[in-house]
């Protein structure tokens, strides 16, 4: 999640491998900021090692990131969220992890100022700030509601490979949506239901998105593009289907 923007721009080229390990290593950094470093008890923690696993990081960058991250490292990276609008008025919220600030903060105004029409500013409020938990089952008949329920999830809706790298052709992709409190929970009763969390984390989900052709998609799907390959950039949220 943070990246459902992205199927509207699959002509991007790919990014380096080594950018996509650093963020793979980012991630389970933030993990164990947010939620510790037990894995059992941290279901956001699990899904990123899973996910650096299934994207060839090896075994010993992993270890060092959870070394690093558990205290053997005195780096302390902190949390920025930016407001914005990419092109065509559609609202952005950027989620930075960075050691510099004084560096990022600048450089992220920037890639604003850069993006054709995208400018900064306030707008959080056009933006639900929920828990997002999501992942796929191999049951392609599964009743989602039924799920959501016995999950304790708040809302559910159906997610495909488009929306989300990470879940697998012939299965059931979902997202579920909790209260910010209730992410673990949730994440754990679905995992002992037989899903597979791929993402589990609070995250910005737009209230509306604007209609957009195929040729102002592209144009998004550029700017956003250029915000997510900032190295320090952790999430992207966009009002953009």
């Amino acid at each position: 999640m943070g990246r459902q923007w992205l199927h509207s721009k699959r002509a991007v080229a790919s990014k380096k491998k080594t950018q996509v390990v650093g963020k793979l290593v980012r991630e389970i950094m933030v993990a164990i900021k947010m939620g510790g470093p037990d894995p059992e008890m941290n279901a956001r923690l699990a899904a990123a090692v899973d996910k650096a696993r299934k994207n060839s990081v090896s075994k010993d960058v992993i270890e060092r990131a959870l070394k690093k991250a558990a205290g053997d490292d005195k780096t302390t990276l902190e949390h920025v969220v930016f407001e914005g609008y990419a092109p065509h008025k559609i609202p952005v919220i950027v989620e930075v992890m960075t050691d510099n600030t004084n560096r990022t903060t600048p450089e992220i105004r920037v890639l604003f100022r850069a993006g054709q029409l995208g400018t900064s500013g306030s707008n959080k409020f056009l933006f639900d700030h929920v828990g997002l938990v999501e992942g796929h089952h191999a049951d392609v008949d599964l009743d989602l509601e039924e799920a959501a329920i016995e999950a304790g999830a708040d809302e559910v809706e159906r997610l495909s490979p488009e929306q989300n790298d990470d879940i697998p052709e012939e299965s059931t992709g979902a997202r579920f949506l909790t209260g910010r409190t209730e992410i673990h929970s949730v994440s754990q009763r679905l995992a002992g239901m037989g899903w597979t969390i791929v993402t589990s984390e609070m995250g910005y989900l737009p209230k509306s998105c604007p209609e957009l052709d195929e040729e102002q998609l592209e144009e998004v799907g550029e700017f956003l593009q250029a915000l997510d390959d900032h190295d320090d950039v952790h999430r992207v949220w966009a009002a953009v289907r």
